[in-house]
């Protein structure tokens, strides 16, 4: 695979003397996240496979044109889990993609984010280096933590090649249970349920039906089912469901409206906002289908502390992300500029400047 490596490098620093802009793509299942995409399309998908796998040391590392589903597969086969459940949206999703994207799944309310299982990363930067940070072990903690920043970054830092992740064990066993609850009570009782010692996977409330995972040991799902109350629902049926959560396949996300996604604390109050909302992670992330102005609900947002991102539009004229302060933008541009000092990696993906 070496040779690839260099291919890749070769191209790079040829589009660096030439400032000629290139687009890293795997399998481009989330193109749509973003700003509009610019550049020639550097396809990462040649480069591909499992690295190193050792199921008792709860680590693995992955080419960038892995496909996700093979990884997962691979995992699942000894027990283990991507447990931050990051959504494919499509068959051609890749484990680069995955991590440039920095997107994660209903489970992140209990295990994490991406950003959160990464231990180390291989990448190529804008001068065509092949550099590496972290490792593969989860007791690294020499240095600066270069590898969690890739996560989310859509692919302005540079190439990633490989990626080490932390995958811990499947839950023993899940039980899904269904309420009938209004927003604002259904908000309450998520606070209220995540203050206490209850094995909470995932939430997902909509249109007055609030729906919870619960995961671990038996024992453990029995003693919250008497706490939450609520009807059970059949295996089949809440897998299907979560996983229509986590590929956005449910209808809530059919929407013909721009699909934003709000970033708030878990307290905060429903938003009077026109539209339609759905709630997870225990009522720290709301997706709303809403024909609102970008203002309107960035103000809203930010109103109780958060902040909103445009996540699926035909207009992204208004800005995809919220803008950045003057010292985080400041920092942003610096890492941009350590990373890819040509300006040639997904240009304009994040925020004009970048």
């Amino acid at each position: 695979m070496q040779e690839v490596i260099e291919r890749y490098a070769e191209r790079i620093r040829s589009a660096a003397a030439a400032k000629k802009p290139l687009r890293l793509r795997g399998g481009g299942t989330k193109d749509f996240y973003g700003q509009a995409l610019q550049g020639e399309v550097l396809d990462t998908r040649d480069y591909t496979g499992i690295v190193a796998y050792e199921p008792t040391e709860l680590v693995i590392t992955a080419r960038c044109g892995t496909p996700l589903a093979e990884l997962e597969a691979a995992l699942h086969a000894r027990g283990q889990q991507l447990a931050f459940e990051p959504p494919h949206y499509g068959p051609g999703a890749t484990v680069g993609g995955m991590l440039a994207a920095g997107l994660s799944g209903p489970r992140r309310q209990a295990a994490g984010a991406v950003r959160d299982f990464v231990l180390g990363v291989r990448m190529l930067d804008g001068r065509g280096d092949d550099l590496s940070f972290g490792g593969q072990v989860m007791k690294n903690v020499a240095g600066y933590d270069v590898s969690r920043p890739m996560a989310g970054s859509l692919g302005t830092l540079g190439l990633i090649l490989e990626v080490s992740l932390k995958v811990p064990p499947l839950p023993f066993a899940e039980a899904t249970l269904k309420l009938e609850l209004p927003q604002d009570k259904a908000i309450e009782m998520l606070n209220h349920w995540g203050g206490k010692p209850l094995p909470i996977s995932a939430c997902a409330w909509s249109d007055g039906g609030l729906t919870l995972r619960l995961s671990g040991a038996a024992s453990a799902i029995r003693a919250a089912q008497e706490v939450i109350g609520g009807d059970l629902m059949q295996t089949a049926q809440a897998e299907q469901f979560w996983q229509a959560i986590r590929e956005q396949t449910d209808a809530f996300f059919q929407s013909d409206k721009p699909m934003w996604r709000l970033s708030l604390p878990s307290v905060a109050p429903p938003l009077a906002l026109p539209g339609e909302q759905l709630i997870e992670w225990g009522g720290s992330l709301r997706w709303l289908a809403s024909n609102a102005d970008a203002r309107t609900i960035r103000e809203a947002a930010a109103q109780v502390g958060g902040h909103a991102t445009l996540f699926r539009a035909a207009d992204k004229s208004a800005g995809v992300f919220t803008p950045l302060p003057p010292a985080v933008a400041t920092i942003h541009r610096k890492l941009k500029r350590a990373f890819d000092p040509a300006g040639i990696f997904s240009a304009g993906r994040m925020y004009p400047d970048l």
